[in-house]
């Protein structure tokens, strides 16, 4: 099955290739009408990310009848020049050869034999911002105003296993620590959903991540783990 995603990219592409000639028709024809293009429409911009639907002006162009994809832009992935999405995917493929990825609930990956079972393990948590954070409920479209309590109560229990190297994200104010954890601020471009308001750049420099204490201090993993193959490793 295709994934929904993978049919909006193509759809928006197919739809942006089509609008000479469909804005042609429409101000030649006032009876004219293209029903699926019509319905994609407006499939895709109840999708769709932000701004940008159909607008040309996207990652996704049309070259030579191939979809190439484009990831130079700010916020829409790694500073490239143009290139195949082949290629790209390719080496996608090769960095994730190793890596086993998981859905479903958290905890499923937290347990010790995906981790310390496996060696030294770095964990990011990153739970959806909880009810102490201020911030407004039903965000997400899969919510939940306790999980990053949960995950917070996690980190702290394992926390002292110096075989865990463990990074906690959320806002500031919101999670209290143990002492030996260090917390480091940073600031965020802001989501989709708030670009540009105050309540975004506000926000935007409230972004913290707690390190547990058997973080090191150049980062979480020393210079053998980085170079070492990826095995085993497990991501949610």
């Amino acid at each position: 099955m295709r994934h929904h995603e993978n049919d909006q990219h193509a759809r928006h592409a197919w739809i942006v290739g089509q609008r000479d000639g469909l804005t042609a028709r429409l101000e030649g024809d006032p009876e004219y009408y293209d029903v699926k293009i019509a319905g994609w429409w407006i499939w895709g911009i109840c999708c769709w990310i932000g701004a940008g639907w159909c607008s040309g002006d996207g990652p996704w162009v049309v070259d030579d009848e191939r979809q190439l994809v484009h990831l130079g832009s700010a916020g829409q992935g790694v500073h490239r020049k143009l290139v195949h999405l082949g290629e790209w995917f390719a080496a996608l493929a090769e960095r994730l050869r190793h890596v086993r990825v998981c859905c479903g609930d958290w905890t499923r990956v937290c347990g010790p034999t995906p981790t310390v079972k496996q060696g030294v393990t770095g964990v990011l948590l990153d739970p959806p911002y909880g009810a102490s954070a201020g911030r407004q409920d039903d965000l997400y479209s899969e919510d939940s105003g306790t999980v990053a309590e949960d995950v917070r109560q996690w980190a702290i229990a394992h926390g002292g296993d110096e075989r865990l190297r463990i990074a906690l994200c959320g806002y500031a104010e919101e999670h209290a620590m143990p002492d030996g954890w260090t917390k480091v601020g940073w600031k965020a471009r802001g989501g989709y959903g708030s670009q540009g308001d105050g309540r975004g750049r506000a926000n935007a420099v409230r972004e913290t991540v707690w390190f547990s204490p058997h973080c090191l201090s150049a980062g979480l993993f020393d210079k053998e783990l980085l170079t070492r193959p990826s095995e085993g490793v497990e991501c949610e």
